[in-house]
């Protein structure tokens, strides 16, 4: 059969559906049939599945023409997912096409919910097709005689590469992708990807740089011109002084009409906090939603989650309030109407959600904007523009993780060996490794062997033996096991499961939040108020409990920052509303914020494009100097301890920090001579590295950042399920490990990886030096207020949430608002 009698099949099969493929599709279908790799870059909802699933099934009917006889056993395709979420409907999608065609292909999941049954069933005899994650493809790579199973591999497709990308998770599917190209000789190797900045990049990171694979490769991208609509949410009175701490709740009652007149809602929230908090508060207010509302976030359990899921297809519930956990394309046709409450940090975050609604090819997207506080309004602004232009973000790729290459090594090892000769190769293949040099190569063979020069006395460090032949393996089974428990590079802090006295497991929530409550506390879990009764093994035991108030969990992954378009596109609205006159036109928001800008004009400036603004004033708790860069949390912190440290040079005098995504805050005891800080250019990029080493106590976080990596690598063992190792031991174990090798191994890969990525990574060096070299460029403003300004509101008050409760910091900041009114 040629290539267009190949492609009239998929055609006619499109055309009993009642569906037209796109042009797009039928691009990557012949791509594909052509044996070429590629990248399709498609947005949320176009039919990407079909684009890449068609051509596998076509390829395997054109290879075997009597497909509907006689079937072919064995792998076939590989579809990798960053979410088990999605691989429900990657597999209903993928087995409808290839039933209906009658090629008795068989699609099966392997996933970490994937129960034990199943992946022995599968061990005996792989599907056609399967669907898993990264981590669990790595876990077929550890099993005996794994060539066996990928020898006639045709096909890996990458779902979602741009979320994997920019993480561990996506050099884990490098490294795999560099065995898997060697096993199976007649392989091909596509991505899919939403819309990103470096699409090029992306596909070489994918592909491997300078590969043959690269060479004979397409970018297909999907030219559909999704419209989005999105509306602002503004609040009826505008608070000249805003703050953050009410969540967005004062707007509740706005947000229940938009549930009600829409089929179903997702209302994304940024945290897993503060969607409990909105399911309790709406319930509260509104009882007649029970049994209509859910919640979604990633430490529900696994059954509910699933239940959630299913409910919102068959229209059952009205809304679900959700975090992240259903940002990618789960399937839901009938969603609606989508609400964004705050702001989502990045552009391509708000897009994606946005795709959610309307998830049809042809449909308008319907996003409501809801800000917490009102400057986030200003937010809402840049991100209407932002859809407009189409303005997308770099996802940036991991380069040099050295322990996620320790963890493969071991992976090869525990498995059938290996010879480094013929591995050194494939991995100075990848994106990732493509510097390696061969003394790097040596230490690591030294450390898996040997466990480097300081642990060579410990035998536990030495897993991989080397045979006569040279081959690398590992022979003892415990280390074997032990190694399989922790393959993957998530890694957070230790989970506790949370479960009922009497029985019945709610969901797993964080130990460090969990360490600092005491039996009889109160706390909010899955839209629950639940009493601790005691922890035991590793398990939150609760009863449920009648008290209005609880504690609200705080998960460690809720510090989210700006990226840095969105801090761009923040600073051009603010630029826009410092040149805003009575008349001007101008957006919604900008117009809503009108009383605000005004108050903020006459109390201090708004900065314009060639200003930073500097702002000090004296309250009861001491000398403020606020500084506004707009560049995001993670930058300010580093900026504010950089600045900081340099100030007390020049005089000794100590700071407590705060920051937000707009600025940060210095407070003292003592007055700032801030002319002095000018006079000595202390926003200069010089000396930059050294002066972040002395004043972030960059030692301490890179200790911690150590842990993750020493994890990773294997360093330290997490324990065996339902009998997990502490997290305060696991942090001690790799804090001891960390100091040794300051001591003893300054050169340790390991080690020197955890300050690289502390800076790369959490300080985002890079645009720190970028934002200080625009700093030096403008003309520094500095205005001696009288008291706080509504751009310092938010961030004084951010301060204050650390220190006291949520019913004592709104009594507070009420007393506050009086005396700034008057």
């Amino acid at each position: 059969m040629n290539r267009k009698e190949l492609i009239h099949i998929a055609e006619d099969w499109f055309e009993n559906q009642g569906w037209k493929p796109f042009k797009f599709q039928k691009d990557a279908w012949t791509a594909y049939l052509q044996k070429k790799n590629g990248l399709l870059n498609a947005p949320t909802g176009s039919g990407k599945t079909y684009a890449l699933w068609v051509p596998i099934v076509l390829d395997y009917i054109r290879k075997n023409p009597d497909y509907k006889s006689r079937h072919q056993k064995g792998l076939k395709a590989i579809w990798i997912t960053p979410l088990r979420a999605l691989s429900v409907e990657i597999e209903r999608a993928t087995s409808r096409f290839a039933e209906e065609l009658g090629t008795n292909f068989s699609v099966g999941i392997r996933t970490g919910d994937t129960p034990q049954k199943e992946r022995a069933a599968q061990k005996k005899a792989m599907p056609d097709l399967l669907i898993t994650t990264p981590e669990s493809l790595h876990l077929l790579l550890s099993s005996k005689n794994y060539a066996k199973t990928f020898k006639d591999l045709q096909a890996v497709v990458v779902d979602e590469w741009h979320e994997l990308l920019g993480s561990k998770r996506g050099v884990q599917v490098e490294l795999a992708l560099s065995r898997l190209k060697q096993v199976a000789k007649d392989l091909r190797i596509w991505g899919i990807s939403a819309t990103i900045g470096n699409l090029q990049q992306a596909r070489e990171v994918l592909l491997g740089p300078a590969s043959p694979e690269l060479e004979n490769s397409v970018m297909i991208r999907a030219n559909l011109n999704k419209k989005i609509d999105v509306r602002s949410i503004i609040p009826k009175k505008m608070e000249k002084f805003p703050w953050r701490g009410h969540l967005g709740i004062h707007l509740l009652d706005e947000v229940i009409p938009i549930i009600k007149e829409s089929k179903t809602t997702l209302l994304f929230t940024n945290t897993r906090s503060q969607c409990e908090i909105w399911f309790q508060k709406i319930l509260a207010k509104y009882p007649e939603f029970a049994g209509e509302i859910a919640m979604h976030h990633g430490s529900i359990n696994k059954e509910t989650r699933l239940w959630v899921e299913q409910a919102i297809r068959n229209e059952s519930l009205k809304a679900v309030v959700c975090t992240s956990s259903l940002d990618l394309g789960v399937d839901f046709a009938p969603v609606e109407t989508i609400v964004q409450i705050g702001g989502p940090k990045g552009v391509a975050r708000f897009l994606q959600r946005a795709g959610r609604s309307g998830h049809q090819p042809g449909k308008v997207s319907l996003i409501y904007f809801m800000p917490t506080h009102a400057i986030e309004l200003i937010e809402a602004s840049a991100l209407q523009k932002a859809v407009a232009k189409k303005a997308v973000e770099d996802r940036v790729p991991y380069l040099m993780s050295f322990d996620v290459l320790v963890q493969y090594l071991n992976t090869l090892a525990v498995s059938d060996g290996f010879y480094p000769k013929d591995i050194f190769p494939e991995i100075a293949s990848t994106f990732c490794f493509q510097g390696i040099t061969e003394d790097e190569w040596r230490w690591i063979l030294n450390f898996i062997t040997k466990g480097s020069q300081s642990l060579q006395a410990y035998d536990e460090y030495k897993k991989v033996e080397i045979e006569e032949d040279g081959k690398f393996k590992i022979h003892n089974r415990g280390v074997a096991m032990r190694h399989r428990l922790q393959i993957g590079t998530i890694v957070s802090d230790a989970m506790l499961s949370v479960k009922y006295i009497t029985g019945g497991y709610i969901g797993t929530i964080e130990e460090w939040f969990i360490s600092k409550l005491k039996p009889g506390d109160v706390f909010t879990f899955a839209g629950r108020n639940l009493e601790l009764v005691r922890i035991k093994n590793m398990q939150v035991l609760v009863k449920r409990s009648k008290k209005k108030t609880a504690r609200i969990p705080s998960w460690q992954g809720g510090r989210m920052t700006f990226s840095a378009q969105m801090s761009e596109l923040l600073r051009e609205e603010m630029y826009e509303a410092s040149q805003l006159k009575k008349t001007t036109k101008t957006s919604e928001e900008l117009s809503a914020l009108r009383p605000i800008f005004k108050r903020q004009q006459r109390e201090s400036i708004i900065p314009g494009k060639e200003e930073f603004l500097i702002e000090t004033f004296k309250t009861r708790e001491g000398f403020h100097a606020i500084f506004y860069p707009f560049e995001g949390r993670f930058v300010h912190e580093a900026l504010g301890s950089l600045l900081a440290y340099r100030i007390s040079l020049l005089s000794p005098i100590s700071f407590s920090l705060a920051f937000n995504d707009y600025g940060f805050e210095l407070l003292s005891d003592q007055e700032i001579d801030m002319q002095q800080v000018l006079d000595n250019n202390l926003f200069s990029p010089e000396y930059l590295m050294d002066d972040l080493y002395k004043s972030l106590n960059a030692t301490e976080m890179a200790r911690r950042k150590f842990r993750d990596i020493a994890v990773i690598a294997g360093l330290v063992f997490t324990g065996y399920p339902n009998k997990l190792v502490k997290s305060k031991h696991l942090q001690s174990n790799s804090q001891l490990l960390f100091s040794v090798f300051r001591d003893y191994e300054e050169d340790n890969l390991l080690y020197q990886q955890a300050f690289r990525e502390t800076f790369e990574h959490q300080l985002e060096e890079g645009r720190l030096r970028i934002a200080m070299e625009r700093i030096q460029q403008q003309q520094i403003v500095w205005k001696k207020c009288e008291k706080p300004t509504p751009f310092s509101f938010p961030i004084i008050t951010d301060r204050l949430r650390e220190k006291l409760s949520s019913e004592k910091l709104e009594d507070r900041i009420r007393k506050m608002l009086k005396q700034l009114e008057k």
